[in-house]
C-alpha cells in the first residue's frame, strides 16, 4: 500500500469581527497553517495530511466555523511517499 502526502491551500473569507476567534480555531487544527491574514478578514491557509479525508475534514471544520463567509480551494497536490526497504541504503 502506497502512503501519500497531501498539501492543499485555501483562501478563507471571514467576518472582520471574528478574525481572532477564527485564527485560534484554525491554529488548533492538526496540519493547518495560517500564512497571511488581511484587515478585511481574508486568510491564506495551507492544510497538510496523510489522506484526502484528513484534508477534507479540515476544510469542512473551517467552513463550519462561526464567522467564516466562504472558502476557496486554490491548490491541491498529492505525492506518494516511497517506503525504504531495509536493503535500500
Amino acid at each position: 500500500m502506497t502512503q501519500e502526502y497531501h498539501v492543499t491551500s485555501l483562501v478563507v473569507h471571514a467576518a472582520p469581527g471574528k478574525v481572532e476567534q477564527i485564527t485560534a480555531d484554525i491554529d488548533a487544527l492538526v496540519g493547518a497553517d495560517i500564512h497571511a491574514i488581511t484587515d478585511e478578514g481574508k486568510f491564506i491557509i495551507t492544510l497538510e495530511g496523510a489522506t484526502q479525508g484528513a484534508i477534507l475534514d479540515n476544510v469542512e471544520a473551517i467552513n463550519a466555523l462561526s464567522g467564516v463567509l466562504s472558502s476557496s480551494l486554490v491548490y491541491h497536490q498529492v505525492e506518494p511517499i516511497e517506503e525504504k526497504s531495509e536493503e535500500t541504503p
